[in-house]
């Protein structure tokens, strides 16, 4: 039996739910299809909200071939083959095929680059679908000959009409007595996810004997969720949840965890990109300048794996989150910026000193910018005192070291220039 999310994909425009802002009427979308001409575009937005599901609607719609192919499986001679399938199904005056690829971030640069002429030429329309900001992850070169339409999460609204509608229409839940007392629990654990939302409301009806009523509350939710973990997890679902994890047990120094988090996102098909890039997070946020060289670390990581791919890149990752966890923590930097932040939003633009101004004009020298400033290399030890600060603020601090070696020494360094001038003595 195929799973609820596909058996309710829907398969006309009128059927789909959210991204009004798109496919409304007289929405971008929407007049594209009216009208036949359909530009390429990508579709960028967070897992479960109908990317893949309104490309096959725009191509039912059209009435045109449509090819899909998948970055995580796909080669160079896959896309190839696929595009000269596309060119012999072209028809003259019709719309061109539509070549929709899924996770297009995943894509390397010679993948990418294989598409150009298929799409210049006009072989096929493409479509792509992506988690990730396309500015980062696709080629200038491809993305200038894009569209690229944002798709939101589905708001309660939506998802209350999805769930309604799975068990008025659904083939087996619209044979059963099933009422909806709560949707708090259900649409929380979905997170705006449309896929998730269908496994949640599958797994609760899952033990329902046939004319049995059953009444869906928040606390039925949570228990049959909590209860099959597991199983509603499989396919990485616990997307956020699980990298939440392993970055609490980097910061809480456990390598142990952090391990164990990491290989629950790798098993569940996670990006490598997506894992890299919150390591380097962590190494800034939690590590920080207790030890400078976890963030060096981190990088060089996120450069490695990506170069590497899985499953080889898998050890890099693991080498990278224990070094984090291992590594002595210091949250300073991330509260001082927080703080820096919080005052440039109380007190508004607070003039540069004059001293440290720059001078680069006649009138700006007339103006006394610059004087008075003190080139520090000037002085013995490359250091001597002076406001850099705004008037209005001067003294305040931002940064302040913690307890532990490397910040000790830090402290240390400061007390010695600073002599008592924000707290460091």
């Amino acid at each position: 039996m195929k799973p609820l999310a596909e058996r309710m994909r829907p398969r006309q425009l009128e059927d789909y739910v959210g991204q009004d802002h798109l496919v409304a009427p007289g929405a971008v979308l929407e007049r594209a299809i009216r009208s036949g001409r359909l530009p390429s575009f990508i579709l960028w937005g967070p897992p479960g909200v109908g990317k893949t599901t309104l490309a096959k609607i725009i191509a039912n719609e059209l009435d045109i071939p449509f090819y899909t192919l998948s970055a995580i499986n796909s080669g160079v001679k896959d896309i190839r083959e696929t595009i000269e399938k596309a060119r012999r199904t072209q028809f003259f005056d019709q719309p061109n095929p539509v070549l929709f690829i899924d996770e297009i971030h995943r894509f390397s640069k010679s993948q990418q680059d294989s598409l150009l002429g298929a799409v210049e030429k006009g072989i096929v329309t493409l479509i792509g679908a992506t988690t990730e900001n396309p500015s980062f992850e696709v080629n200038a070169a491809l993305l200038s000959r894009a569209q690229v339409y944002v798709l939101k999460e589905l708001d309660a609204e939506a998802l209350k009409t999805m769930v309604d509608k799975a068990l008025k229409e659904d083939e087996y839940l619209s044979k059963q007595a099933i009422e909806v007392k709560d949707y708090e629990a259900i649409l929380h654990l979905c997170g705006g996810d449309g896929r998730r939302l269908y496994n949640i409301l599958e797994l609760v009806c899952s033990e329902v004997e046939p004319g049995e009523q059953l009444i869906i509350d928040n606390d039925l939710v949570r228990q049959r969720v909590q209860e099959n973990m597991t199983r509603f997890d499989k396919g990485g679902e616990q997307h956020y949840d699980i990298a939440s994890a392993l970055i609490k047990s980097i910061r809480g120094s456990d390598p142990n965890a952090a391990v164990y988090w990491l290989a629950r996102l790798i098993e569940g098909g996670e990006d490598v990109k997506f894992i890299a890039r919150r390591l380097i997070i962590s190494a800034s946020e939690d590590i920080g300048l207790a030890n400078p060289n976890a963030l060096l670390m981190a990088t060089t990581a996120f450069q490695a794996a990506q170069a590497v791919g899985f499953p080889e890149s898998r050890i890099i990752l693991s080498q990278a989150a224990v070094y984090l966890a291992t590594s002595p923590k210091s949250n300073a930097s991330y509260l001082a910026i927080n703080q820096a932040q919080k005052t440039v939003k109380e007190t508004g633009t607070l003039g540069v000193p004059l001293p440290i101004r720059n001078a680069p004009t006649r009138l700006m020298k007339d103006l006394d910018y610059g004087v008075g400033y003190k080139y520090s290399h000037d002085f013995p030890g490359n250091f001597v005192e002076q406001e850099f600060l705004p008037e209005e603020i001067k003294g305040k601090v931002f940064y302040k070291p913690q307890n532990n070696p490397a910040e000790r020494k830090i402290w240390q360094q400061l007390a010695a220039w600073w002599k008592g001038k924000y707290g460091y003595k």
